[in-house]
């Protein structure tokens, strides 16, 4: 089975962090989390002492554990896009990235 990591840096609407952290924490982690294939997730704000400015003002990150990373990503891009799992107008969706990366 292949180790991978799911790398989702992104940013709150203007003025909308509360509301965007308390979705995050509260529901989209749990929502991304069920999906089969997707071990846990975690998040994380730059630290002031960053040698490199952030280009998000959070990041999440997923380990993923499957012989089929495609068919995770899949899966979560179609609850998303069905709307099986809530995505909060506090989300600045141009901001919102995913990167896949595997272990070695």
């Amino acid at each position: 089975m292949g180790n991978y990591i799911l790398v989702v840096p992104s940013s709150a609407q203007a003025g909308q962090d509360e509301a965007y952290n308390r979705w995050y924490d509260d529901v989209h982690l749990r929502d991304v989390c069920a999906i089969p294939g997707i071990a846990a997730g975690r998040r994380y704000e730059p630290d002031p002492a960053t040698p490199s400015p952030a280009e998000a003002d959070y990041l999440a990150i997923y380990d993923i554990e499957t012989d089929d990373p495609g068919a995770v990503i899949a899966e979560l891009t179609r609850r998303a896009q069905a709307g099986e799992m809530e995505i909060s107008p506090a989300l600045d969706t141009a901001s919102a990235r995913m990167m896949l990366f595997r272990a070695r």
